[in-house]
């Protein structure tokens, strides 16, 4: 069973939007005495997520409803594990997309559905953002931290 005390904080971005969030989020995390680690998602292997106890996925939409390319080799991964490999991981996602085409926030959506498909616990429900996301986001990752926190 994974140590519920950790939180992974992962990101896919194009343009360094979900990045800053992820960072934000580490730093917030930090301060309130939450143990975490942030990183790219092309930085993190299937096994870490596994070994999370909370993990935060925050994930632009790139193109037309695609994973950013820092996030498809994981994606992929993890499509391919076991229906109950995450189980012991609880996990909230933050999607950043633009209402201007047709798949808002389709990234982050899947990721949301492949965690809860592989026995991920979603703690917190996922927040799709538009162009204008900053404080609708800064709102849902202050939610999420004091709930891992409490």
């Amino acid at each position: 069973m994974a140590d519920n005390g950790n939180l992974l904080i992962g990101f896919g971005t194009e343009t360094g939007n979900s990045e800053l969030l992820a960072m934000d989020a580490h730093e917030k995390a930090s301060s309130m005495g939450i143990e975490s680690k942030c990183a790219c998602l092309d930085e993190i292997e299937s096994s870490d997520l596994m070994e999370a106890g909370y993990l935060i996925i925050v994930c632009s939409t790139w193109g037309d409803g695609e994973q950013p390319d820092n996030a498809q080799d994981l994606y992929d991964a993890v499509e391919e594990l076991g229906d109950d490999d995450l189980s012991g991981v609880e996990f909230a996602v933050l999607a950043l997309g633009d209402t201007a085409f047709d798949l808002f926030c389709e990234a982050g959506i899947q990721w949301d559905e492949v965690l809860e498909s592989k026995g991920g616990k979603r703690f917190y429900d996922r927040i799709d953002c538009d162009t204008d996301y900053e404080d609708e986001a800064e709102e849902w990752i202050d939610a999420v931290l004091e709930q891992i926190s409490s």
